[in-house]
């Protein structure tokens, strides 16, 4: 989640409608500009025990940040809290449980994105060793209760933490004990957008099926490969889901400001506070009539905040972010972005990707988005067969589209390789979860401590 630090008296204030859609407009780029941004958040525990350390605490997560600075990063403080860091390889943030997330910087292409991760587990781990930290790849706490999780303190998250439960059962579940990987990724045009939002939306369940990594709660197997992803699912109806109208005939940015007019907001920032406005309206906000800030319309920074609350499975800001994939370990961090970059950054594969996928009915698109989380790649596509029928399809898609950009490393090899991870999941027909589950039923006797051992970074 973005972190603000200064709030600023002079910006535009938004004095129409019609600058909502500014944000949008200003993501386009040509195809010489795309770039590929990657997000991956971890869990950090306690060697010595598994406890999840707190912000303050000696060897903690206020520690382990402002060790970053070894490495050239610089704090960035809410109040007297350092909250996040920021540094040449985007910024390093922390989630409301002390999930340690890096947002990766622009890249040009998927050899840069995998090396700037490996820098950051590099890093955090020589600081783990150092602090008794460890981390844990997953998407999921695997025997964490909500009470035995600390709060990071982040202003927002107060807010949002007192929210989550009037709309939802499972929201502070979401805020606590889950931790994903996300691609951003950029658009030419509104068509251009319009398009890669579909493609991705339609299929964002097969990204969750195949990195499906979720399956204990509280100890023990919970009935789901991405619980993850099945909380997403009560969390707020307000704010989640499939966005059906993104596959209406002329869906294009003045669609998806009509769907964020709707969203209730959490918050607005003003003199380096958070003020609690949920459930209030943007649409009265500029009219001027916003209950926490009572004749006061809004500035352009007030709209960029509020777009980053919403969490459909596929969300729109100045790029498309891809939202359906459970944390995993290096591999898969860097496989996630070959996926979708091979599927949405080459035309022809763009295109193949839609005939994938263009002839599925809306109801059958949430039925699907419904079974991913329990069933995963055995999950029902609409017109019939499952997810396994069409993930080699896929696969071979992106994989096309990555040879067609040819952008090579050092060695000559071009992107393709990052794919690996997901090729081995479609043969072997096994989900990341069911082989957590495999370890779990057999070698480990049941004992879900090993899980410690199994999935570090």
């Amino acid at each position: 989640m973005s972190t603000r630090q200064v709030s600023d008296s002079n910006e535009p204030v938004i004095e129409s409608r019609d600058q909502l859609i500014t944000p949008m407009q200003k993501g386009e780029k040509p195809r010489e500009r795309w770039r590929i941004g990657t997000e991956h958040e971890k869990f950090v525990y306690r060697t010595a025990d598994h406890r999840a350390p707190s912000y303050g605490e000696p060897g903690g997560i206020r520690d382990l940040l402002m060790a970053l600075t070894e490495y050239g990063w610089e704090p960035v403080m809410e109040g007297e809290n350092v909250i996040a860091m920021s540094g040449p390889d985007g910024a390093v943030s922390l989630e409301p449980a002390g999930q340690l997330e890096l947002s990766g910087a622009p890249l040009e292409n998927l050899h840069e994105t995998c090396q700037e991760t490996g820098r950051h587990l590099a890093q955090v781990k020589t600081i783990g060793d150092r602090l008794g930290l460890g981390y844990l790849g997953l998407g999921l706490w695997p025997d964490k209760t909500r009470a035995e999780l600390p709060i990071m303190p982040k202003g927002r998250y107060d807010i949002m933490l007192r929210h989550m439960p009037r709309v939802g059962s499972m929201g502070l579940d979401m805020m606590l004990r889950t931790c994903t990987i996300q691609t951003n990724l950029d658009y030419s045009s509104e068509a251009d957008m319009a398009q890669k939002f579909r493609v991705s939306l339609a299929l964002q369940p097969l990204a969750t099926a195949l990195f499906a990594n979720s399956p204990f709660l509280e100890g023990k197997p919970n009935g789901f490969l991405s619980y993850r992803s099945h909380i997403w699912t009560d969390t707020d109806p307000a704010r989640t889901g499939m966005l059906g109208f993104v596959f209406e005939e002329g869906f294009g940015y003045e669609r998806y400001v009509d769907y964020m007019l709707d969203v209730p907001m959490y918050f607005v920032f003003r003199d380096g506070k958070y003020i609690d406005a949920s459930g209030q309206s943007f649409r009265d906000f500029l009219k001027g009539e916003l209950p926490a800030l009572p004749g006061e319309l809004p500035r352009e920074s007030d709209w960029i905040d509020h777009l980053s609350t919403a969490f459909p499975e596929v969300r729109l800001k100045s790029f498309l972010e891809m939202r359906g994939a459970d944390g995993g370990p290096w591999s898969r961090i860097c496989a996630l972005p070959a996926l979708w970059v091979g599927l949405l950054y080459d035309q022809g594969a763009l295109d193949a990707a839609w005939d994938l996928v263009k002839d599925w009915d809306m109801d059958g698109r949430e039925r699907l988005r419904a079974e991913v989380p329990r069933l995963g790649l055995d999950a029902p596509i609409p017109g019939g067969g499952t997810l396994r029928d069409i993930a080699g399809q896929a696969l071979a898609i992106a994989r096309g589209g990555l040879s067609a950009r040819a952008r090579l490393n050092a060695a000559g090899d071009n992107e393709t390789g990052y794919l690996l991870p997901l090729d081995e999941i479609v043969a072997q027909g096994k989900t990341p979860a069911e082989r957590l589950l495999d370890l779990y039923h057999g070698e480990w006797g049941g004992d879900l401590s090993k899980i410690y051992e199994a999935k570090s970074f």
